[in-house]
């Protein structure tokens, strides 16, 4: 095990790791132990006696030292192999929900320097699970002459883009978006007031908190400064001193008194001095709240600055387009979210353009492969095409978001747009397994777990679908329409005709067809003619929905037992609305 025991003294050695001096004695007690054999004695109570000085008394209810901190070693291990260990050919990593250290080899193909992971057993130098992305259960069926041509040339495409990555100057890049830089976001370390203790530690665990979760979205440069370098909230390096491209910064406190504690944070952009965002939360400091506190916290601001739809976002597409290609890159994955909202075909050529381009320019990007993968598949479902030209979007849009996934695994938007052109394709278990696992990857982003909800409810799963769904609307601002289509459904089939109108209602903000069929069958079942007359006219402009609902609603994955309904009432309107 020589390779791993000098990773982790690389590690220790390391300027690039960031942390405390007893996380660093925590991570080589917990290697040197797997090690030697001793695996399966690494507990709670073991680490606290052997690492952090407890004695025989040591009760994990009470004291949550050993939780704490390996919660902390595991982020301080992300934040190192996002930028100094990425290219490390071992790497340590501790599971959540174990203290046990996972050994991986990190194997670069030659062709397309893409990394893959041998798990290294300590037990067994010679012994080693491959690690590899699943393929559709359909796939080989579409495996034509033309489709091997056009993956050879994607392959060609690749090793063109490592070819010019090792050219250019080796700036760090970010560990969510390839050689393609998005927006750098500068997390300052929270300032403390009032009880030291409680609010020393409780600044200290929110700032790593929401490092932790602020890395799972994909596109941003992530750039901290150490704690305990005097940095401050109110004089700290600005993003933009570290980088030209940066321009927002993350400030705040924790003021702790008596029983009570106020986490206040801000946004700011630091070219215009513009505060985007602020927030204030009041907590209680009962026993057990704190860490709760801390980690809800921390998910809630990263939620509301990260999503898709957040704040950093907005404020970027409002700004005039940088003229970096690689940021380019980046507000064109965002335009295609935005035209996602409502699928507007006036948006489908120019954004798919722009997606087209960027994979040209930044061919590593992936985020920029998994949104032209969701483009291909909207030209399949959308664009009214027969059934051989609409397979073969899905095959092209397979292909794409695909690459993406091997460029990197745990890109939540990646696995969100395989899962989704799984589920179109008809592979839903696959699909399920999928948003699933970008919901593991990144539960905080209330777009993934719509994704998720919304594929679950479509193939009758509602009960455990639609809290997903309505959990993602609470937490979005101006969530897009499509969030509420399945809640309306499920009113609709429970009777509950007045609540799914108002629903449905609610989604058209979007301008979708989907919401005026919604709109057209509630107002049916609730005897109102003008209604139904006005909604099926409105329905009547979004041509392949209005050509064949049925076909439509099956296309989308819906059960019989929706399209049945849905039709039921759809007729229902139309003799409503013919009634004379």
């Amino acid at each position: 095990m020589d390779e791993v025991r000098a990773e982790l003294a690389a590690i220790l050695s390391s300027t690039a790791f960031e942390s405390s001096q007893r996380r660093r004695d925590f991570l080589r007690f917990i290697v040197d132990e797997t090690l030697a054999g001793h695996a399966d004695t690494l507990k709670g109570f073991t680490i606290a006696v052997g690492v952090f000085g407890r004695d025989d008394s040591f009760d994990p209810q009470t004291d949550p030292v050993v939780r704490l901190e390996a919660g902390r070693l595991r982020r301080d291990l992300d934040s190192y192999y996002v930028a100094a260990g990425r290219n490390n050919a071992v790497r340590i990593s501790i599971p959540k929900g174990s203290y046990v250290p996972r050994f991986e080899r990190m194997e670069i193909a030659a062709a397309t320097s893409i990394a893959t992971s041998t798990t290294i057993d300590p037990n067994d130098a010679g012994a080693a699970s491959a690690r590899s992305l699943s393929q559709p259960p359909a796939l080989a069926a579409h495996l034509t002459p033309r489709t091997i041509g056009i993956a050879a040339i994607l392959l060609l495409s690749v090793l063109l883009g490592v070819m010019a990555g090792l050219l250019r100057d080796g700036k760090q890049r970010s560990a969510s978006s390839g050689s393609t830089q998005g927006p750098a976001l500068m997390v300052m370390p929270f300032d403390a007031f009032g009880d030291e203790d409680i609010a020393h530690s409780l600044a200290n665990g929110l700032a790593q908190d929401l490092i932790g979760n602020l890395i799972r979205f994909p596109g941003f440069r992530l750039y901290v400064m150490p704690l305990g370098t005097g940095g401050t909230a109110a004089a700290g390096p600005r993003a933009t001193d570290r980088d030209p491209d940066a321009a927002y910064v993350v400030r705040g406190s924790v003021r702790a008194e008596g029983e009570h504690v106020r986490v206040s944070a801000q946004l700011s952009n630091t070219t215009t001095g513009q505060v985007l965002w602020a927030g204030s939360y009041d907590r209680q400091l009962i026993p057990g709240a704190l860490i709760r506190a801390q980690r809800d916290l921390a998910g809630e601001i990263a939620t509301i600055l990260g999503q898709p739809y957040g704040v950093v976002n907005r404020n970027l597409l409002q700004e005039k387009t940088p003229a970096v290609s690689s940021v380019q890159s980046y507000l064109c994955v965002q335009r295609a979210y935005i035209y996602r909202r409502s699928f507007s075909q006036s948006e489908f050529a120019p954004v798919r353009q722009c997606l087209e381009e960027s994979v040209r320019r930044d061919p590593a990007f992936s985020e920029a492969w998994a949104m032209l993968g969701w483009l291909h598949l909207d030209h399949g479902r959308l664009g009214g095409l027969e059934p051989a030209p609409r397979q073969r979007e899905y095959e092209l849009a397979f292909q794409a978001a695909s690459r993406a996934v091997t460029m990197e695994p745990d890109n939540t938007l990646a696995l969100k747009a395989l899962s989704s052109i799984n589920h179109y394709m008809g592979h839903y278990e696959e699909s399920e397994r999928l948003a699933r696992r970008a919901v593991e990857r990144n539960p905080n982003d209330p777009d993934t777990l719509a994704q998720l909800g919304w594929r679950l409810a479509v193939r009758g799963r509602f009960d455990e679908g639609i809290p997903m769904l309505k959990q993602a609307i609470e937490r979005t601002v101006n969530p897009p329409g499509w969030y509420y289509h399945l809640i309306a459904i499920d009113l609709y089939l429970q009777g509950r005709h007045a609540e799914a109108l108002q629903v449905a209602e609610r989604s058209a903000t979007s301008g979708l067809g989907v919401s005026q069929a919604l709109i057209a069958v509630a107002q049916g079942a609730l005897g109102n003619r003008e209604g139904a007359q006005k909604a099926l006219a409105q329905m009547a402009t979004f041509t392949t929905l209005a050509r064949d609902p049925a076909a439509y609603f099956r296309l989308n994955g819906a059960t019989e037992e929706i399209v049945d309904a849905l039709m039921k009432g759809l007729n229902e309107s139309k003799s409503l609305v013919d009634a004379r």
